[in-house]
């Protein structure tokens, strides 16, 4: 097998892999079965693409949409590697040709629609290839439990009956604990090893706002990200077409989608985004998940969601290539109550419904948090982290704090003495010592924690149990009608181990009152000195991809163009270095970009000299991290009058290493000749040239003697 590290390099132009990446990998390619859970831009990918290049025959890999096959394969293919997909977007001739190149043995990667794969006689067809792996991207779609519940996903089983011996894996950002039990159950693949990576997305800004005065407030929001593409999420069609003509009305790019619109006019849509033709869409849920556009920088939701997990995949939209990324979720009592009837008016079994009712009681919960909404989020898919974000409201707000450790202890303490059978009702019943019914029917009466939180309403106790909820000091079952269940953080806590900080109740209301709705991040000094030349590039890979007729993000992501700004790449041998850019790359584009960051510097330096003085400029350049070369090169001038710039400054007293201009050897050969000769500050230096036989150029001997002289 090819090392995956020399595949990562030269398919992908990464130089190592992200957490869990390598193990997976190698569980696969030792022919295990594993399910994979990696948030949206988090290089779930990768785990099976590598294993593709790295093993004989052909992986099958199956995907939920057709568009989502299509922008995946483009981009393998623009990364030289061999892959094709089939869906029913395709011809019979084009399908025929490309099964003839899976016989022949051509290709590494099928992508194939679940529909297609059971059509009459495809699965027989398959079984005749030498299939290396199988992928099942999106198989949250596989679980009846899941937010996105597909029925012809439920048919995958088989795939494991047909190829026992190929190894599984199932791949999904969002998945709850009774999620991904009943994914591996319905694959045939029960005793499969899960991989959990950290559900965080660190570059994912988390904003909550009151749902008032919408339109204006995204109008802002928009106006805020100029330029930059988004999303915004809307519960109906008709939000989201009077809201794409709002913001049409205001001269924002903006387009309306959804599963009413013609498929032509949606199709329309949707690759005008991807081409960055329209800076926003505002979409149903219809929209997203079949596109793999990495430059998506924000992303609204115009109303609650439905679910945790189906919220955290559409934020994950934004950012997918790790830069930053704003969202923000207008919350309502309203949004709730339509919600929940949607559920009510639903065919959904009774036992579904609850759990649907549940999940939307998540989302009030995340809304109305007054704890890190990160730490609420994860805690949600039973990820625990000890510490605040500092990048949500609350923690850009933070609301004051007390020490609940005792509420925690009582609240956990009635789930001991209850057999963790009880969930919230009756949990705060217990602690408040009511005479209901049915506390006294399930001799919840006689325990011992019975009444020791009477001191504190029904509505404070609701709050500060799901703050400790949310805080992962206790895990919720939904399968077994929502009660709760100790976990390693609940001993803790009980134990006096662990201290739990808690925030005073207070009604939603007032709590948001005393919280702006949108504060726009001010940038900084770093950024702004890239940013000139980011939108440069972004505006060059428009004009690239419009020629190459693929989207922008698939000639480079706004990662590596981000990379590009801050390192200014003006070789080969630097540009190799950028992340995301591999030799096929290189070949394709690298050099174009490498000549248009050389003039866009030349061009910057004429235009900023004439308003600062030259070696100011020079010195500024110094500070970015440019060596000698680069500053000469961007400044269109030679590297010694670089030099002079930089050692005018030096002999200043400013802060500036020229020493790693020369080497420590050379520079005491050189300033020992210099002592020898009597060498002084403003004398010519051509007899100390001729003394050293022009050993040294002229160039090193100036730096040794610039800093010998500032030595003294």
């Amino acid at each position: 097998m090819i090392p995956k590290e020399k595949i990562l390099k030269n398919f992908f132009g990464y130089d190592q892999f992200r957490p869990l990446q390598s193990e997976i990998i190698d569980h696969i390619t030792a022919g295990q079965d594993c399910m994979v859970l990696m948030p949206t831009g988090g290089g779930k990918s990768i785990c099976f693409q590598v294993p593709a290049l790295m093993m004989d025959g052909l992986a099958l890999v199956i995907s939920p949409l057709i568009a989502l096959m299509h922008d995946q394969v483009q981009a393998l293919k623009a990364n030289g590697v061999r892959a094709e997909y089939i869906n029913s977007s395709l011809g019979m001739r084009e399908v025929r040709e490309i099964e003839q190149a899976c016989k022949d043995g051509e290709l590494k990667l099928l992508y194939v629609s679940p529909e297609k794969l059971f059509a009459k006689g495809f699965l027989d067809w398959l079984e005749t290839l030498p299939i290396s792996l199988i992928a099942v991207d999106e198989s949250h779609c596989v679980s009846t439990w899941g937010h996105d519940f597909r029925p012809e996903y439920t048919q995958l089983g088989t795939l494991k009956r047909s190829f026992p011996k190929v190894a599984m894996v199932a791949l999904t950002a969002t998945a709850d604990r009774v999620t991904r039990k009943d994914v591996l159950k319905q694959l045939d693949i029960p005793d499969a090893k899960v991989y959990i990576s950290s559900f965080d997305r660190p570059n994912l800004s988390l904003t909550v706002a009151l749902g008032r005065n919408r339109v204006k407030l995204i109008e802002k929001f928009i106006n805020d990200h100029r330029k930059q593409a988004g999303i915004v999420y809307c519960l109906s069609r008709k939000n989201t077409e009077q809201l794409a003509e709002a913001l049409q009305k205001a001269g924002i790019k903006a387009k309306a989608y959804h599963a009413g619109i013609d498929s032509a006019l949606r199709t329309k849509t949707q690759n005008e985004f991807l081409n960055d033709e329209i800076q926003v869409v505002c979409a149903t849920i219809a929209f997203g998940m079949g596109i793999d556009k990495s430059n998506v920088r924000w992303v609204i939701h115009y109303s609650v969601p439905a679910n945790v997990e189906g919220f955290y995949q559409e934020i994950g939209r934004a950012g997918r290539d790790g830069m930053k990324a704003d969202t923000l979720l207008f919350y309502s009592y309203n949004d709730l109550v339509i919600r929940k009837s949607m559920v009510q008016d639903s065919n959904l079994p009774s036992d579904m419904k609850e759990i649907q009712y549940a999940k939307i009681e998540r989302m009030k919960q995340y809304s109305e948090a007054q704890i890190c909404r990160r730490r609420v989020l994860l805690s949600y898919f039973n990820e625990e982290i000890t510490k605040d974000c500092g990048n949500c409201d609350v923690c850009k707000n933070p609301p004051q704090r007390f020490d609940g450790s005792v509420l925690a202890q009582k609240a956990l303490s009635a789930i001991v003495r209850t057999k963790e059978s009880i969930a919230m009702g009756m949990l705060i019943d217990v602690l408040r010592g009511s005479n209901s019914r049915k506390v006294f029917e399930a001799g919840h009466h006689t325990i011992k924690t019975f009444g020791v939180g009477k001191d504190l309403k029904y509505e404070e106790w609701a709050d500060y149990i799901l703050q400790m909820m949310n805080l992962g000091i206790m895990d919720i079952a939904h399968d077994e009608q929502h009660v709760y269940k100790l976990n390693g953080l609940s001993k803790q806590v009980l134990s006096g181990q662990h201290q739990v900080q808690l925030v005073h109740y207070k009604p939603f209301e007032e709590k948001q009152a005393e919280r702006e709705a949108y504060a726009p991040k001010e940038k900084t000094k770093k950024e702004i000195i890239k940013d000139t030349l980011f939108e440069h590039l972004r505006e060059f890979r428009k004009k690239i991809a419009d020629q190459k007729k693929v989207p922008p993000y698939i000639v480079f992501s706004d990662a590596t163009l981000s990379d590009f700004a801050q390192k200014k790449p003006i070789s080969k041998e630097e540009c190799l270095k950028i992340s995301g850019v591999a030799e096929l790359k290189y070949q394709q584009y690298g050099e174009m970009f490498v000549n248009e960051i050389r003039d866009f510097l030349k061009s910057v330096s004429k235009s900023s000299a004439a308003g600062i003085d030259s070696a100011q400029f020079s010195y500024e350049l110094y500070k970015e991290g440019l060596d000698l070369d680069q500053i000469a090169v961007q400044r269109n001038l030679s590297p010694s009058t670089i030099l002079g710039h930089l050692s005018k400054y030096y002999e200043e007293g400013v802060d500036i290493d020229l020493m790693r201009y020369i080497s420590a050897s050379d520079y005491i050969e050189i300033t020992n000749m210099a002592k020898q000769m009597n060498i002084q500050k403003g004398e010519a230096i051509k007899p100390l040239f001729d003394a050293m036989e022009s050993k040294h150029d002229y160039q090193k001997l100036r730096i040794a003697l610039t800093i010998w002289y500032r030595k003294g």
